[in-house]
């Protein structure tokens, strides 16, 4: 199998000075116009951007996705025995073994693990089959244009003229998620245009059709985010009574030999090196499941912003590869939307950074929960319950 990385990354095409760059917002035409002069300042001929920009058009659904991202809301044990499934584990244990010249290229070039890539094929597009039904040139055109994110979207539109121009993708036929994520494991054209692998030898990148493309694009993709070779990500642990809770969570690491002698054990099997650093995260709190956390799975946001969905990830790579059903222990229960976006509002007026007031247990709301249970005197797991919403 050859490999070879798709030549000419264009890291000038998406860094065009904010005084060249078109104001979002405002009229639909003058935006494209303005979007096809920068790709033609870029190197992009002017006939070539001409025909790409003059064709894409707004995409009101793509704006109601993003504004309704309600799946992520749920709390771990939901979130992922809906995600994974028997028939899902089946299939990716089937792949493994349908596709093992492929998967053992991946681990032995890249390092990646093959539950890891196995687990973003199931849930990104369920092993290939539902890539997507979103036209991707409209798609990321309308959230270059929405003034919410303009910078996450203008360098991939920009990113795709690119792809346009060498013959890699046709804004008219190219499909996939409203966010613009194209192909088996739903890459970004900046992505697919620095780091896609022509995985078949075919001399195109096709993250659509081509499998080994596919995974081998999202292990350079990973690898580029700071993947560290055949090291751990995640694994089930127990955590003793009395354990400091203050300690858990994404900011605290520390090495496994120093969790050891805290009285966190493996729930199955043996830790990794002891030198190996370390976080212990409890999704729902002390009385849920938790993990032992790696350097690895911190890489992972690179992918998925989501907490839930990164742990869910992590966890289901495991059990492709393995490992026992997580203990769901019996946690307390948590907020829902409206609670929790009260609660955030809260947490704000007492000074902590929760990010926007969305509802959703991210990463800063988390670690502002942990530490107002902990000034309040309440177990510090970082999981909102009721009885935090009382006490504040």
């Amino acid at each position: 199998m050859r490999l070879s990385l798709l030549a000419g990354v264009l890291a000038t095409v998406i860094s065009a000075p904010l005084s060249a760059q078109t104001p979002c917002g405002g009229d639909w035409s003058s935006f494209m116009n303005g979007l096809a002069s920068e790709a033609v300042r870029n190197g992009i001929p002017q006939d070539v951007a001409q025909r790409f920009f003059s064709r894409l058009r707004q995409d009101s659904e793509v704006l109601r996705r993003d504004r309704a991202q309600g799946f992520f809301q749920r709390p771990f044990v939901d979130f992922s025995r809906r995600l994974i499934s028997q028939n899902r584990l089946d299939r990716a244990r089937q792949m493994l073994n349908q596709q093992s010249r492929l998967f053992q290229v991946l681990q032995q070039n890249y390092g990646v693990s093959p539950g890891v890539m196995l687990s973003f094929l199931a849930f990104e597009t369920d092993f290939g089959a539902f890539q997507g039904d979103i036209n991707t040139a409209n798609a990321l055109a309308t959230l270059a244009h929405d003034c919410r994110r303009p910078e996450i979207f203008r360098p991939q539109i920009l990113a795709f003229a690119e792809l346009y121009r060498r013959g890699e993708l046709d804004p008219a036929t190219t499909q996939g998620a409203w966010a613009g994520e194209i192909g088996m494991v739903q890459m970004l054209p900046r992505d697919i245009l620095n780091l896609g692998v022509d995985g078949d030898g075919d001399g195109h990148v096709d993250l659509r059709g081509s499998l080994p493309d596919a995974v081998l694009s999202g292990a350079a993709l990973l690898r580029h985010h700071g993947w560290q070779p055949n090291q751990p990500w995640l694994q089930e642990v127990a955590i003793p009574q009395g354990l400091d809770l203050s300690q858990t969570g994404l900011r605290t690491q520390l090495s496994v030999s120093q969790w050891e002698r805290l009285g966190v054990r493996p729930a199955h099997g043996s830790l990794p090196s002891g030198n190996l650093r370390a976080s212990v995260i409890l999704p729902q709190g002390y009385r849920g499941p938790a993990f032992m956390i790696f350097d690895n799975f911190r890489v992972l946001f690179d992918w998925n912003q989501s907490f839930t969905y990164v742990t869910t990830a992590a966890y289901f790579a495991t059990r492709i590869e393995g490992a026992p059903v997580y203990d769901a222990g019996n946690p307390d229960a948590g907020l829902d939307q409206n609670q929790m976006r009260d609660l955030q509002r809260r947490l704000q007026g007492q000074g902590f950074d929760v990010g926007a007031i969305d509802g959703i247990l991210g990463a800063g709301t988390r670690a502002a929960v942990q530490d107002m249970q902990q000034r309040l005197g309440l177990p510090a797991d970082g999981w909102p319950t009721p009885e935090l919403l009382r006490r504040f």
